[in-house]
């Protein structure tokens, strides 16, 4: 499975750390994934989704997942989450 939020797109991210030497060596910087069930209003069901905390905090801010997948683009969501989108577009 792949490290990727699936509404966001964010992904793990590469940098360096970094010893009190200066002494530099790669590493990853992995998103803060978590499994969660996001209830939809219009469809009345709910969906499985592996999403990073800070869209868990996003999709409260705007109210719900309905209105999050409206604005989100279609480049940055997963094949799962398209699906859901269609759905919300046939229903409303």
């Amino acid at each position: 499975m792949a490290r990727r939020c699936e509404l966001t797109g964010v992904g793990p991210m590469t940098g360096n750390n970094v010893s009190h030497a200066k002494n530099r060596t790669k590493r990853r910087f992995l998103p803060n994934l978590c499994n969660v069930t996001l209830h939809s209003d219009k469809l009345g069901r709910p969906f499985k989704f592996r999403i990073t905390a800070s869209a868990l905090r996003t999709i409260d801010h705007v109210g719900g997942l309905d209105p999050f997948l409206v604005k989100a683009t279609e480049q940055q969501l997963s094949s799962s989450a398209l699906k859901v989108k269609r759905e919300l577009a046939k229903a409303s």
